[in-house]
């Protein structure tokens, strides 16, 4: 039977962005794998922050003092993430001077779980696992880089939409999914690579679409805003009116956050720099998927704990509701360790579909190319 000219130009479009958009892809997900356990991994290769000790508030008074006594020239905020595990203080202070030009590279310093003396510094894009994260996100590419990575993230969704299209069958359904053991290498690679990829489809368009709208976030908000209305507004730090008195300690703050909303967890602790009127402390509420970058804030006035303002992730709008599900879906973090690993192995699917369907087409290339003569 002749084959219809629509599937066949799906076969050549799927062909060769396979072999194109394909590539890139596999690179992609297998760095995406990785960064799916990446403080995990980025602590095992940094042995000196072994600590078995846990973090208490206090220990967070005693690491700002620490921080600011030691990197004097640096008199913007810091960001303490609270782990809740054992183990080092990771600290963090965006736009340092000293990678001034660089799209994201933030000065990365971890404290002992004490707060009271320093155990590692780095700049992030100069060790292995942020190299890993900015390949993944920006193909070292900066801004620009992003904006790739998102249409990839685009034009491979189109890819696996165009091998489901292809493939789908004329008649028997049950016949189409036959796996042909004793078949010739040819129908073999096809048949993995047409259920590795009906396998992979779902989990791996999510993944696609989720890595684009955050590598696209003004086109992604652009996209939802006429369907689920605009995002909700940040909270207006300029309605904390105190300006004057002694600052409040960390852990004051972070107390005053965690009664605010006292079914939260708190995650991190942005302490405010020179010029800043208050403490941003970001905890997550349970209805949030998103453990380590939730999406509640409170904001408290560095001279007077009376003075917050609050933001419930449990409160959000539909628009902000999606926003808040991306990176917890696209990591994987949303359903704990079970959804992690999932993720691990979903991002390693591609790299059978591209071998698969490369390796197949070089036999049928070499099949249909004639053989020239030897000369004796």
């Amino acid at each position: 039977m002749t084959e219809l000219p629509w599937r066949r130009l799906l076969r050549w479009l799927h062909l060769s962005m396979g072999l194109s958009v394909g590539a890139v892809f596999c690179l992609i997900a297998l760095s995406g794998s990785a960064l799916v356990f990446y403080p995990e991994i980025d602590a095992m290769l940094h042995p000196e922050m072994d600590d078995p000790r846990t973090a208490s508030l206090a220990s967070y008074d005693r690491a700002i003092i620490v921080l600011r006594e030691t990197y004097t020239d640096k008199h913007g905020p810091w960001r303490f993430e609270v782990t809740g595990a054992a183990g080092p203080i990771p600290a963090r202070y965006y736009n340092p001077p000293e990678t001034d030009g660089r799209a994201f590279a933030p000065m990365m310093v971890w404290l002992s779980a004490d707060g009271q003396q320093i155990v590692r510094q780095d700049w992030w894009g100069d060790y292995a696992m942020t190299l890993v994260y900015d390949f993944h996100y920006r193909l070292l590419g900066e801004h620009i880089g992003a904006i790739i990575v998102g249409w990839l993230g685009i034009a491979t969704t189109l890819l696996l939409l165009s091998g489901l299209a292809a493939w789908w069958p004329k008649g028997s359904l049950r016949k189409a999914l036959r796996h042909r053991r004793q078949a010739p290498a040819v129908r073999r690679l096809r048949d993995m690579h047409k259920l590795t990829g009906l396998a992979a489809l779902i989990p791996l368009a999510l993944l696609c679409m989720t890595g684009a709208m955050l590598a696209l976030p003004a086109e992604s908000e652009t996209m939802l805003t006429p369907l689920l209305g605009p995002p909700d507004p940040a909270p207006d730090s300029k309605q904390l009116t105190a300006s004057t008195g002694p600052d409040l300690p960390p852990s004051q703050a972070a107390a005053t956050a965690q009664r605010a909303l006292p079914n939260a967890r708190l995650a991190w602790i942005e302490i405010p720099g020179a010029g800043d009127c208050c403490y941003r402390i970001r905890l997550q509420q349970r209805s949030d998927p998103s453990r380590r970058f939730p999406h509640s804030f409170v904001l408290v006035s560095r001279y007077d704990a009376g003075q917050i303002m609050v933001k419930d992730a449990a409160r959000a709008g539909p628009h902000s509701r999606v926003n808040n599900w991306l990176h917890p879906l696209h990591d994987g973090s949303f359903g704990g360790m079970a959804t992690r690993l999932a993720t691990v192995l979903v991002g390693l699917l591609p790299l059978l579909l591209f071998g698969s369907g490369l390796w197949r087409w070089r036999l049928r290339h070499r099949r249909a190319t004639p053989q020239r003569p030897t000369r004796g």
